[in-house]
């Protein structure tokens, strides 16, 4: 299994990065991980734009999903062929009522659904693809989904975003690499089910038992050192930040 990083800025892209998108694959299998505020072009750096298998939203927070009213364009009016088969896209209810909103401008009210198959996120265990998977509501404002993906043996647990929760850590039992959000400030920011700090990322890696740790979703405006040494100081494993362009394979 391989991921890479396509964008990892929480809230708003950074000047550095795209907001969260991730890119998982297996098999020749490619299934992205949300497609947030400036994911799509960066993620022409490393597929194609019709090479994609499906798509996983975690949330409707523009931040993890609104580049996909660009890529709704990129499949709806495709310039050098035909219109792609509709690609499967699993999201929290509603998700395609959102995106023609989104968008803004679509020829009809299923246009969306011409280009995109979508699939309703509720918590569950079916496969992808090549994965099998496993996704659990966590604690958020608006319906969120964290999601668990084994394939050969191993295992990525990515937590979208989320307050402190023990859904997020059987997400995360034993996986060999934990891509999990640190939003807040420990001592700064204290908003129950909403995001985590860096400590509480740590805290979560280590009662899950998670062979790796990489922090993700870290707005430009949070201390993103203070949060990598805070989530060292509660987890013995291996932490680090997510940066864009980053691949682990495992």
């Amino acid at each position: 299994m391989k991921l890479t990083v396509v964008g990892c800025s929480g809230s708003f892209p950074s000047p550095g990065s795209a907001c969260s998108s991730y890119l998982v694959e297996a098999d020749g299998f490619r299934l992205l991980l949300d497609m947030g505020n400036g994911a799509l072009g960066e993620l022409q750096r490393h597929v194609g734009l019709y090479d994609l298998d499906a798509i996983f939203l975690s949330h409707l927070h523009a931040d993890h999903y609104i580049d996909m009213c660009a890529y709704f364009v990129v499949r709806y009016y495709r310039h050098d062929g035909a219109r792609p088969v509709p690609l499967p896209v699993y999201g929290p209810e509603g998700t395609e009522q959102r995106l023609t909103a989104a968008h803004g401008d679509t020829p009809s009210d299923r246009a969306m659904s011409e280009v995109f198959d979508f699939h309703t996120l509720k918590s569950d265990a079916f496969e992808i693809g090549p994965f099998s998977v496993v996704t659990e509501k966590l604690r958020h404002p608006v319906d969120t989904f964290g999601i668990r993906i084994e394939h050969g043996g191993s295992t990525l647990a990515y937590s979208g975003d989320t307050g402190a929760c023990d859904a997020l850590e059987e997400l995360a039992r034993d996986a060999d690499l934990f891509l999990c959000e640190a939003s807040f400030v420990d001592g700064k920011e204290d908003i129950p089910d909403l995001h985590l700090n860096g400590r509480e990322a740590g805290e979560a890696a280590a009662r899950a038992g998670a062979r790796r740790l990489v922090l993700t979703h870290i707005p430009p405006w949070t201390d993103e050192n203070r949060n990598l040494a805070d989530a060292r100081a509660a987890y013995p494993g291996p932490v680090e930040l997510a940066v864009p362009g980053a691949v682990y394979e495992f």
